[in-house]
């Protein structure tokens, strides 16, 4: 996420979309779906009169309800339903906040700390009618079920789901755990979303939005064919013997790779998973479902809170670094405005990417490293990761 070139500084702050002439009714289109079909009548006919053609028109103007079309355009005139985690502050609420400005969406804002997101919500300007807020706590496999239980019991469809939320502890030297024992980075970026996007998966699938989308915010940290990608501690699954171990430090290690603990790599190895696992659910579920799977790094976003646990000088130097020096900072507003379109823009409807922005703004397919985008290591991440939130 913000970590773009929180790399580049010394390593002490090293951190982890024919036929005749004729009279017709032009296709209307929302949200790049149509909304009417084309009529069309043939002027080729001397016997055809005028009053004829008129009454065609009127028909077609005047008669909703009687086509599929109409049928169409009572789907799509509806506001769409996104769940958005961690959405009580940094990028999630700035998307929060763009997604509710539209006016198009009902926002389900997912958090642990009920009274921090409405704080949040209505210091951002939200209308109270564009969300509802749900306890979420993804460092709890029960919390998430919990949320699924909640959120089919308010009868709203799900439409869009973001998987926004992280935890980053650069400075911290032993480990600390989810509620069932795994390592707290990769246990709630990674499995804690994991389960809720499968749970999930069935109530996108019954969407009948015009795009519904399953996004997993990556990071540039994860990527190693970057620059920031390459500072140490990089990240690296290895073959993975941690994560089958459970991440619970005790019989096994608490990093992916099986490593000794390193709170920066821990918060970059999440992130490779969560890139893998977009792509897995991408060649399982895409081509069945329709369902938009894509990933993004929405720029460094150098004031977020996703740094509070890092040292005092550093969320100090950081932002000065990125605006001055490497000019690549974005702020949490830009940054909430690019998410908001990988949520609802129809450009970005192509499965299995993963998005990034250029210093003008404009959105492009990005390339990610080797590790990121390994088949096999996806498979893998899918198989285990079923067996540690039970799946399988």
């Amino acid at each position: 996420m913000a970590l773009q070139a929180a790399a580049l500084l010394p390593s002490t702050f090293s951190i982890s979309k024919e036929g005749k002439a004729g009279a017709s009714l032009k296709d209307s289109s929302l949200f790049g779906k149509s909304l009417s079909d084309q009529v069309k009548c043939d002027f080729s006919s001397p016997s055809l009169k005028i009053k004829k053609v008129l009454r065609i028109q009127a028909v077609a103007t005047t008669t909703p309800g009687v086509t599929s079309a109409t049928t169409d355009r009572k789907k799509t005139l509806r506001k769409g339903t996104v769940v958005v985690t961690g959405a009580s502050s940094g990028l999630g609420l700035a998307t929060a906040k763009a997604l509710a400005e539209t006016g198009k969406w009902h926002i389900i804002m997912a958090c642990r700390d009920f009274l921090k997101a409405e704080r949040a919500a209505k210091s951002a300007g939200m209308a109270k009618e564009n969300y509802t807020i749900m306890h979420l706590d993804l460092a709890s496999l029960d919390s998430v079920r919990q949320f699924v239980d909640s959120f089919r019991r308010s009868g709203r469809p799900l439409d869009v789901l973001v998987c926004n939320a992280a935890v980053y502890l650069p400075t911290a030297k032993e480990p600390t755990f989810t509620a069932e024992g795994f390592e707290l980075s990769v246990g709630t970026n990674h499995l804690g979303h994991f389960l809720l996007s499968r749970l999930l998966l069935e109530d996108l699938n019954k969407s009948d939005y015009p795009s519904k989308r399953l996004i997993i915010v990556g990071s540039i940290t994860g990527n190693t064919n970057t620059l920031a990608g390459n500072v140490p501690p990089k990240a690296n699954l290895g073959d993975l013997r941690g994560l089958a171990g459970g991440l619970n430090g005790l019989n096994s290690s608490a990093m992916i790779d099986g490593a000794d603990f390193d709170g920066a790599k821990a918060y970059k190895d999440s992130k490779v998973c969560n890139m893998l696992t977009m792509q897995e659910f991408h060649r399982r579920y895409h081509e069945d479902t329709g369902i938009t799977f894509a990933s993004l790094y929405p720029g460094c976003i150098a004031t977020t809170g996703l740094f509070r646990e890092h040292i005092p000088l550093f969320r100090v130097l950081f932002p000065v670094f990125q605006k001055y020096i490497t000019k690549g900072f974005v702020s949490e507003e830009e940054s909430g405005k690019r998410l908001a379109q990988v949520v609802s823009d129809p450009s970005l409807t192509k499965s299995g990417v993963y998005w990034s922005w250029n210093k003008d703004s404009a959105s492009f397919e990005n390339q990610l490293s080797q590790e990121a985008s390994d088949v096999e290591k996806a498979r893998k991440v899918w198989e285990i990761s079923e067996k540690l939130v039970g799946l399988a």
